[in-house]
Parts: structure tokens; C-alpha cells; sequence
């Protein structure tokens, strides 16, 4: 291979400044003002500074960059282990293919919000942001950190992709070049381009009477050098479709010896789409000599805050932050390797982009287009597919009512069917003993059955009251067409507390029922997406106690109304309650050691950034408390620092699902206790969010969870271990050679097998 230009040094230079706030998701700056429970400083956030000058010299004394980890770099790590998984042949080559993919997307996603966010700080343009990170770095030295560790990133991917070009080309499934096709390929390709692409292209021109056009976000592109014979040089600008397949289909000679499969498989072949109309760009400019063309790609900060000035108006206000969002601030640019300088120069500022990282890529660009190889119909080339299971109570004609009733029901998907949340919410819409659905929806998907059995609700007469949350990043317009689609229906919809996100997954059915008022309640870890949920793993859990239900109306008058009740029966809501109740519980397992009683916590998390919950688990490390800890992205905690966190362990799970659930276990002197809920332990859940955090009261359930988190701590096939430093190794011992153990897959044989 090659060697690839490095990233070219961030730019120095003027940026104007953003008229809107912080916000943060996923380690993001997050919008709003505080809200009951929240202090007003942010110097807990997760990529904030601190700006107290005063506390700037006590992190440096104490030694933040020994106390915690830079999180930026924490997220990469993550990724390097999404991308490991692709480079693991033990997986099916398809499925290294989408891991590929993945690591692709989330790096973007990357770029646009944690590259812009550290370059919005060191720009100073975000108030009160001036000062160190949680881990004691300036943002200039963390942006340098992150460029040198992303080169090395987008190495591995490259390399990763040219494997898997030639892996893919054994098994008859090839990614071919212009010059690698026959004759009647490219008769092939050139008609396609006429009846196909041809009528959606739009030729830009840039010239004194052209301005250079608005490049939008992650959009691919060709520069056009020209020859104009009246004007002379000139460039225009070509959009390559994102509503056209990315990789262009051609057909196969059978007696190619260069293309083959093995088998009974037909071979397959494809083309780039941006080769399909560089080929062909004749037909664009007539009679216009083309003298080269050079892919590029965008990628724009995305990271605006919604800004909630009047919350009547809230749905208008986040559709005017997504059209702002639109023209937001270059901070990437992908150039073909073929550019020339004076060309790039020209790019970079018609982008108004003196900030932006220069990105010299080889091709392709834009690489998350491979998930469409992942559709290729070959599943010999995949993981075998398995049925989620359905608890036989839950089965199709059983009353879910009856069963809930009989029992509370633990659901653990995808190994679990989310098909029983999709019926009790189409009973309750059917059933004349329903009064009452009320029900948070954070992010749904575009074909929600969830979303027609409400509007049924409502047609049948039933009081439903939905929280839409608005703000739900790279949701915002879907939620907005369903929110509009609820209202006409004449369902009651709210969009949120000003200030807050919702993020909490419940649901509440009221029914009337011969002994009265009975309530059924759904909680969650995961959203309610019917599409996610087979490939996310969460909890989900069924009741009809009491208590529960009582909480519950108790939450929906405060996300509908103006209730601000901070103590529920059995339910912890943030902000506020869940942060107290964790220090209780961490503390409990303190005295609890203290008077000889083992002290174990256990936590599964997506993220722990929050440095004042670090603080309280580096406590009870030394105090003798075992904690063990499973979070699959940012942790900035650091463990095993001799005397400071020796007792604790930090392990990430990446497999064939993506791992979202979080389980908080105290072993309470022998009492154990189980939490699941939505919220993570970043200061953005604990502090800026609605969610809801609840225990596992039933015995049984609660043990099966237990058992989840002794198979996830023993994985020996996909599991990594933090190390102090902040990288990750394998876990590969505790298993006879030849014989790992892969939760995820224990868990789909489990499935499988019906226990």
C-alpha cells in the first residue's frame, strides 16, 4: 500500500464567532438553561472547561491529567476497538465490511461534533469556556492529541479496506476501477449514467457571475478543471447524489478469469458512483475540454445549540437551529490526493474554511457507503440470522394485560422481541377498558408501528398524551413530522421542559378493570424503534405494581404540566434524584466494606465522563470496594492508578449488537440490588436530562440480570481492558485455547433455545 499523506496541521486563523450557546450530546455541549437540580456552572461537563481561575491551579497541583482521562481520545479508543472487529476474520467478511462502515460514520460524527467543539473552545467562542479540560489539557493540546491519534486511525482504516477489497474479490463480490472494466462494462456504465444519473446532476459553474455554491454537510463532490475556449481556465463544482446507490452494480462475464466466485455464487461486481460521472463528464460540458476532476467532501460543525428563547415556539425555533445548522463551520475537508495546491488553497477559502482540517484521503472518499456491500445477498458471507424469542406469555392472542398482571416481565432485546411493546400499545388502543396511553418518545424511526397504534388510540377515543422530544440530535425532523402527525389526531402533545431533554423511555396505560383503576407500566433502557431494537441491546420492563404506576402519572404531570415532584415511590428521575441516589448507594457499599461485608458496585454504562462521580468510585476503590465497571465508549475515568483506583476495573464489550443498556448492581451486604434506566454517568444525563432510572424488584429478574453482567465481565472473545494509559487490550484469558466465551453469542443460543 502506498503511504498516505498525513492530516495536514490545523489552520490558524479568524472564525466567527456563534451568536448560540453550548450544547453537548453524546459528549456533546448540550442547549438550555439549568433546570430544577442543575447548578449553574458547567465546569462538570463533559468537554467544558473550567474557568475559575482558581480551580485552573488546583487541577494542575492535583493532577487532573493523572485523575482522568482525556475523554475526545477516550471516544477514538472506541472506535479503534469498532474498527478492531473489522479487521477480525473471525467474523464473516460482510459483517467486517459493516464494522468498517461503522467506524467510518462514527468518525465523521466525530469530527463534527468533538473536533468542532475543542476548536469552538479554543477559539473562545463559547462563553466562559476559556481554561483547562477535565483532564488538565488546554483545547489546543487536546486538538493536537486527537489529529496525531486520528492519523493513525484512519490508517488502520485504509489498510483494513484494502484486506477486505481483496477478501470481498475471493468471494466473487468485487469493487472494481474504471480501468479494470471490459468493453461492455463500460457501455454498460455509460448508459446507466445517461438514464439514470445525467438527470438529477446539476453542473455549478464558478465565475464572476457564479458564485461558489453552498457545499453541504458530508456531501461528496468533483471539481471540475476546464478549458473553457473563450474564458480560458475555469472550475465548476458537481454534487454527487446521495439519493442515487453509492456503488453502481455492473455486470459480469462469466468467462472473465479476472472475475470470479466460488461455488454456486454468481460473482458480482461495482463501480463508484463518482467514477460513473467522472467518466462521463463530457456530456456535462459540451464542447468544454475537461482537464481533470477531483473528488472532495465536506464535513461541517453540526454541533449549534438549540436555542429555547420561548418555549411556545419551540417546534419553530428547532427548525430555524436546523437551517442555521445547515451553514455551519467547515471542520473537515476530505481532498484527493491528485489536488493540486493552488487548487486545494482556492477550496479551502471559497469554504471559508482557514480553520478546517485539510484531509488528504485517498480515495474513495466518504467510505460509510460500504454498509451498501453489507445488502449484497449472500448470507453465507453474514452472521446466521436467529428469531428473537417471545415469552410464551407474551405469545400472539395472550392478553398482554393478563400477563403483565400475572407478573412483572423482564424483556431483554434484540435476544427478546420488542413485539410485545409494539402490542401493548396496540391492545391499549383497541381495548375499551383503556382509558389512558401516555408515552415519552425520543427517537422512533421513520415507519413506527408505535406511532400508528397512538394515532388508533385516539381514534378510539382514548386520552393520549405523548412527550416528543424535539431536540433529539439527527432526529430533530423526524420527530417534528411525528409530533405534527400526533397533533393533527388531536392527541396532546409536549415537546419538553425548556432547558431539558427528555430522554427517559416510559410508558403508561391506565385501564379500568373490575377491582378499578389498574395502571401498567413500560421502562426502559432503549427508545422505542422497533428497527434499533434488534440491533441495540436494552431492557425493558413490564409492571403492573402499584408503585410504579403511581410514579409514573406522578412523571407525566411533570413533563406535561408544571409538577416538579423530586422524590418518587421507586423510580429516581433526573436531574437531581438519580445523582443523590448513586452517592447513597456508593457510599452504602463504603460502610458496608467498613464492617466487613465484600463491597462490589457494577456498572454498565455507554458512557462515564462525569468527574465528580469518578471522584466518589476513586473513593471507594480505596476503601477496599471491588468495582467493576463496563462502558463501551468515553470513560474518563482512569483505573488502576495505585492508590487511587487499584480495586477498580474498566472493561468495553463491542460485538455483533451494540451494547446500550446500563445495569447498576450494589451487592448491599448480601441484599443485592439492580437499577436499569437510560441515563449514563455523564454530567449531560445526571444533570441536564429527564431520565428515569428504576430497581428490579422481582427476584428472579433481578437474578437473570446479575447473570448478564457476570457473562459480560467473563466475555473472553470481544472484551477489551482499560489500562491506566488509556488504551485497551484484549481479554483473552480465562477459557481453555480454542474455547472463548462471546456473551453476545451465549446470549443468542440462549435466545434460540427458548430459555
Amino acid at each position: 500500500m502506498p503511504n498516505r499523506p498525513k492530516q495536514e496541521a490545523l489552520v490558524e486563523g479568524r472564525r466567527d464567532a456563534s451568536a448560540h450557546g453550548p450544547a453537548h450530546h453524546e459528549g456533546r455541549r448540550e442547549a438550555g438553561t439549568p433546570g430544577p437540580g442543575l447548578a449553574a456552572s458547567r465546569s462538570g461537563d463533559d468537554t467544558s472547561l473550567v474557568g475559575d481561575d482558581q480551580v485552573l491551579d488546583d487541577a494542575r497541583t492535583a493532577g487532573s491529567e493523572v485523575r482522568y482521562l482525556n475523554a475526545q481520545s477516550s471516544l477514538l479508543r472506541f472506535n479503534e476497538r469498532v474498527l478492531e472487529e473489522a479487521i477480525d476474520a473471525t467474523h464473516p467478511i460482510l459483517e467486517q465490511v459493516k464494522f468498517l462502515a461503522i467506524s467510518h460514520s462514527n468518525l465523521d460524527e466525530f469530527y463534527e461534533i468533538h473536533v468542532s467543539g475543542l476548536q469552538n473552545q479554543r477559539e473562545g467562542t463559547q462563553i466562559g469556556t476559556a481554561g483547562l479540560l477535565p483532564d488538565g489539557s488546554t483545547p489546543t493540546e487536546a486538538l493536537e492529541l486527537l489529529i496525531q491519534e486520528l492519523d493513525g486511525l484512519l490508517a488502520k482504516q485504509e489498510a483494513c479496506w484494502d484486506e477486505l477489497r481483496l477478501g470481498l474479490a475471493a468471494q466473487g463480490i468485487h469493487v472494481l476501477d474504471l480501468a479494470s472494466l471490459g468493453d461492455e462494462q463500460r457501455q454498460f456504465v455509460a448508459a446507466y449514467f445517461r438514464r439514470e444519473v445525467f438527470p438529477v446532476l446539476t453542473p455549478l459553474a464558478v465565475d464572476p457571475g457564479h458564485p461558489f455554491p453552498h457545499i453541504s454537510h458530508r456531501s461528496l463532490s468533483l471539481m471540475v478543471a476546464l478549458d473553457h475556449p473563450k474564458f480560458g481556465a475555469r472550475f465548476a463544482r458537481v454534487k454527487v447524489p446521495n439519493n442515487l446507490p453509492r456503488l453502481v452494480q455492473v455486470p459480469v462475464d462469466d468467462d472473465d478469469d479476472a472475475i470470479h466466485a466460488p461455488g454456486e455464487h454468481r460473482p458480482i461486481a461495482f463501480v463508484w458512483l463518482e467514477d460513473v460521472i467522472s467518466s462521463n463528464l463530457d456530456a456535462l460540458f459540451p464542447d468544454v475540454p475537461v482537464r481533470a476532476c477531483y473528488p472532495f467532501r465536506v464535513t461541517r460543525d453540526v454541533d449549534q445549540d438549540i436555542r429555547e428563547r420561548d418555549s411556545d415556539k419551540l417546534m419553530d425555533t428547532v427548525r430555524d437551529s436546523l437551517r442555521e445548522r445547515a451553514w455551519g463551520a467547515v471542520v473537515r475537508l476530505e481532498i484527493d490526493p491528485s489536488m493540486p495546491g493552488d487548487l486545494r488553497s482556492r477550496l479551502l477559502q471559497e469554504l471559508d474554511a482557514e480553520t478546517a482540517i485539510a484531509d488528504v484521503r485517498p480515495l474513495p472518499l466518504g467510505r460509510s457507503a460500504l454498509f451498501e456491500l453489507v445488502q449484497v445477498d449472500r448470507p453465507d458471507l453474514k452472521h446466521a440470522p436467529f428469531t428473537p424469542r417471545v415469552p410464551a406469555v407474551l405469545a400472539p392472542g395472550e392478553s398482554v394485560f393478563d400477563a403483565i398482571r400475572g407478573r412483572d416481565i423482564l424483556l431483554h432485546h434484540p435476544y427478546d422481541s420488542f413485539g410485545p411493546i409494539v402490542q401493548l400499545i396496540e391492545a391499549a388502543a383497541d381495548d375499551p377498558d383503556v382509558l389512558a396511553i401516555k408515552q415519552t418518545l425520543y427517537r422512533v424511526g421513520r415507519r413506527s408501528p408505535i406511532i400508528a397504534a397512538l394515532v388508533r388510540a385516539r381514534r378510539n377515543g382514548k386520552q393520549v398524551a405523548v412527550l416528543v422530544e424535539l431536540k433529539a440530535r439527527g432526529d430533530e425532523e423526524s420527530n417534528i413530522e411525528w409530533a405534527e402527525t400526533l397533533e393533527r389526531e388531536g392527541v396532546h402533545v409536549a415537546h419538553g421542559i425548556v432547558g431539558l431533554k427528555t430522554h427517559c423511555k416510559a410508558t403508561l396505560v391506565v385501564r379500568r378493570e373490575g377491582d378499578g383503576i389498574r395502571r401498567y407500566v413500560h421502562l426502559a433502557t432503549g427508545n422505542y424503534n422497533a428497527a434499533t431494537a434488534r440491533l441495540y441491546t436494552d431492557f425493558g420492563y413490564l409492571t403492573a405494581r402499584p408503585e410504579f404506576g403511581e410514579d409514573m402519572t406522578n412523571l407525566f404531570n411533570s413533563l406535561t404540566g408544571y409538577s416538579r415532584k423530586e422524590r418518587y415511590n421507586r423510580i429516581l428521575v433526573s436531574p437531581g434524584g438519580w445523582r443523590r441516589r448513586l452517592v447513597e448507594l456508593i457510599d452504602r457499599e463504603m460502610s458496608h466494606h467498613a464492617r466487613g461485608e465484600p463491597g462490589l458496585i457494577r456498572i454498565k454504562v455507554n458512557g462515564l465522563t462525569d468527574t465528580r462521580l469518578a471522584d466518589l468510585l476513586y473513593r471507594a476503590s480505596s476503601a477496599g470496594v471491588k468495582v467493576d465497571l463496563l462502558v463501551r465508549g468515553m470513560c474518563c475515568l482512569r483505573p488502576g492508578v495505585p492508590g487511587l483506583s487499584d480495586n477498580i476495573r474498566v472493561v468495553s464489550l463491542v460485538g455483533r449488537f451494540l451494547e446500550h443498556s446500563r445495569v447498576f448492581h450494589f451487592r448491599n451486604g448480601g441484599d443485592d440490588e439492580i437499577y436499569l434506566g437510560s441515563a449514563d454517568l455523564m454530567p449531560r444525563n445526571l444533570d441536564r436530562r429527564i431520565e428515569a432510572v428504576f430497581p428490579v424488584p422481582d427476584d428472579g429478574w433481578r437474578r437473570d440480570v446479575m447473570d448478564c453482567l457476570d457473562l459480560w465481565m467473563r466475555d473472553t472473545a470481544r472484551l477489551r481492558e482499560l489500562r491506566p494509559d488509556g488504551t485497551y487490550r484484549r481479554v483473552r484469558t480465562g477459557s481453555p485455547p480454542g474455547m472463548p466465551v462471546e456473551a453476545q453469542e451465549v446470549l443468542i443460543a440462549k435466545a434460540r433455545a427458548g430459555g
